[in-house]
């Protein structure tokens, strides 16, 4: 192995492994949101609130820190973020009130603003025929979410919720050391000085990147929004304690972070845009599925009045969940493919754009669940609202890609005939 490829190894394990606890971070509030919700009696639209909050400034902060990797290179400021965050989620156990905790997550979701660092810091160590796998591989590291399934519950269940900060600011400290020891800064990564703000942010004006915003809303943010919410509705829906439901809401999280690597391997074999059309299209099947309530109607036959139950037991709905989880995970892959391939030189800015907007999916998603639950009284209305995303992002590609791709094969078919 040379020294080139020793360093890209060793960028690439050690980003992965901070980017997992930065990310098993911003999802803690998906377990210990469920004794706090209790302890402090919130309704459901609150407890979105309080589980989406953190999720809000990982969001906001993804653009700036995509500009700043560009400008300064992801070591630094990987670094800094990781060490900025240990403060906020140490004084987590010590917050009594609604708004402390909505205070203080604030800045605990900072952690949530690295995935637009590493995923520009290791894309640049890669060659472009390899940047799909390199960014497949760190943003494997979204499987913090699954990580905070299986070991926050028992720290809660073992020493009550409180330890579960005290346990999380330790590791990041840690993580952080660890990664500034073991990683490496190369100039050449970084943008020319004389390059502006001003000209980093015209990418805002290219419709494109607001395609694959919308396009990542849905692989993303669905996915932080569902992170957040299944434990609880596994405890709503189906009455499993906190243990057994943070397990099966794995199910979502693991394959949705793990799988990842291997949507980055996909979207290098065949193309960014044959994968994320059927991530798609397996999304908005699985959920037109979830989205129908626990229902009894009655028809009337010629032998009298028929009542049938339409329930979505929990190992069919597991089943599905689990099959959206993997499908997220190839199109959460395969959208930064696109942006590898089409902006190489802009990767940091342009991550940091889509990673925003994907981020603010993740933020108002388990707001606007709680609220259609208040609303409607039925918690399938999650699934419902996800489903018309999806819908609205097929139509899209289908008028922006597949149609284009349909006109430009039919004059060369034609072409082939006539000869």
């Amino acid at each position: 192995m040379t020294p080139q490829q020793q360093k890209q190894l060793s960028v690439l394990a050690m980003s992965t492994l901070a980017f997992t606890v930065c990310f098993a971070v911003w999802m803690m509030f998906a377990v210990i949101g469920i004794p706090i919700k209790k302890q402090l009696g919130l309704n459901e639209t609150q407890f979105g609130m309080l589980i989406a909050t953190p999720v809000l400034t990982g969001s906001l902060i993804r653009l700036p820190l995509g500009m700043w990797t560009d400008k300064f290179g992801g070591r630094i400021v990987f670094f800094f973020l990781m060490l900025s965050t240990v403060g906020p989620i140490w004084l987590m156990e010590y917050a009594t009130e609604f708004w402390h905790f909505l205070t203080i997550g604030l800045f605990v979701g900072l952690a949530g603003g690295s995935f637009s660092v590493g995923i520009a810091y290791c894309a640049r160590w890669y060659e472009k025929e390899r940047q799909g796998m390199a960014m497949g591989v760190f943003g494997a590291g979204n499987s913090g979410a699954a990580l905070t399934k299986l070991v926050a519950p028992s720290i809660v269940i073992a020493y009550g919720w409180t330890m579960v900060p005290q346990v999380y600011a330790a590791a990041m400290l840690v993580t952080a050391i660890l990664f500034w020891f073991f990683t490496y800064d190369d100039p050449e990564h970084r943008v020319p000085a004389h390059i502006t703000v001003r000209e980093q942010l015209k990418a805002l004006k290219d419709p494109v990147v607001w395609k694959y915003c919308q396009y990542y809303s849905i692989v993303f943010g669905g996915y932080v929004g569902l992170a957040l919410w299944m434990t609880k509705y596994y405890v709503t829906e189906y009455g499993f304690d906190l243990k057994t439901a943070a397990l099966l809401a794995a199910a979502f999280s693991l394959p949705g972070g793990v799988l990842r690597a291997v949507g980055g391997w996909m979207s290098d074999k065949w193309g960014a845009h044959r994968v994320t059309w059927w991530v798609l299209w397996v999304s908005w099947i699985c959920l037109f599925i979830m989205s129908y309530p626990d229902s009894e109607f009655t028809v009337k036959t010629v032998t009298g009045p028929q009542t049938y139950h339409l329930y979505l037991g929990p190992e069919i709905f597991t089943a599905l969940l689990f099959t959206v989880g993997v499908a997220f995970a190839f199109g959460k892959a395969s959208v930064f493919k696109y942006i590898s391939d089409e902006y190489p030189h802009n990767i940091g800015v342009i991550s940091g754009i889509v990673g925003l907007v994907g981020g603010l999916g993740g933020f108002l998603l388990p707001i606007m669940f709680g609220a259609l639950v208040d609303l409607t009284g039925i918690r399938s209305s999650a699934f419902m609202l996800m489903y018309g995303v999806v819908w609205v992002s097929l139509i899209w590609m289908y008028t922006t890609e597949v149609r284009k791709l349909d006109l430009i094969k039919k004059p060369a078919i034609a072409a082939d005939t006539l000869e």
